[in-house]
Formats: C-alpha cells, sequence, structure tokens
C-alpha cells in the first residue's frame, strides 16, 4: 500500500473486485463485535479463513455503509419539555416509523427545557422525511424541532 505523509490511501472498492479473503475478515470482525465468538481464533474459524489472514487484514479491511453515504441519515434538534417521558416518547416515535437512531445527544434541562439532538438512519422509513418531522413535532412536550441536516 502506497502511503503519503505517513497516512495510508483509502479506497472504497466493490467486494465483487477483491478476493474473498477480505470479505471474511469482516465476518470474522462481525461475529466479535456481536458476541457470536468469543475469540478471534473462534471467528477467523467460523469466517471460513485462518487465524494469520484476520490478524494480517483485520486493522486494513472495514465495512463501509452505502445506505449512510447515501444520505439516508438524518439529524434533528429538540427543544423538550422537562417532564418525564418526553424523551422516551419522542425515541419512540422514531422507532415506530422505522428510523434506526444512531446517536442522542442531551443536555442538563435549563428553565424546564432540554435541548436534544437526534441522528438516525432512515433508509426504512414507513414513511417520508416530512411525514417523520410531522410525526415528531406531533410529540407531547416536543417545543421546537430543527432538522439539521438535508437529504
Amino acid at each position: 500500500m502506497e502511503e503519503t505523509g505517513g497516512t495510508p490511501r483509502l479506497l472504497v472498492v466493490d467486494t465483487r473486485a477483491l478476493p474473498e479473503v477480505f470479505e471474511r475478515v469482516l465476518t470474522a470482525k462481525r461475529l466479535l463485535t456481536t458476541g457470536e465468538a468469543t475469540s478471534a481464533s473462534e471467528a477467523a474459524r467460523q469466517a471460513g479463513i485462518s487465524r494469520t489472514a484476520f490478524y494480517k487484514y483485520r486493522d486494513m479491511v472495514f465495512p463501509y455503509d452505502v445506505s449512510a453515504a447515501a444520505g439516508d441519515l438524518m439529524t434533528v434538534h429538540f427543544l423538550l419539555n422537562d417532564r418525564p417521558g418526553v424523551l422516551s416518547a419522542l425515541l419512540t416515535a422514531f422507532a415506530e416509523a422505522g428510523a434506526n437512531i444512531l446517536t442522542v445527544n442531551q443536555n442538563i434541562p435549563v428553565g424546564g427545557a432540554a435541548s436534544v439532538s437526534v441522528t438516525a438512519r432512515c433508509d426504512r422509513l414507513g414513511v417520508s422525511s416530512e411525514g417523520l418531522l410531522v410525526k415528531l413535532s406531533g410529540v407531547a412536550g416536543v417545543k421546537r424541532i430543527l432538522r439539521i441536516n438535508s437529504e
């Protein structure tokens, strides 16, 4: 691999153009992450590769989420009433619409209101993104809503 200034050059390559070992390394890494395998040896065996191949490529092969790159992420900023259950109801509304919550950032409530930002993957929404925003703005306790990113 050619390096420039000590930084590796990265490429996005369709897995069909690569040797199968790279896909199997990703499988082994997923098995470790999900707990389906408890050791590198077990993960490599389940993925059908040698431990040597796993260790050789594990720090060089990473999955690329096409849906995130395609703009299927939505970040929304809220101002919520400081009452029990408001954030829970908001997150439930995201889930009911088919969104997968990735991050939730909440500040300490000031003056009876809390500032919250939510980023969600929206590639499997059962409604349009505008429909989701309408649904979220209707959650009891939501004082203000602002979509931070655009599609």
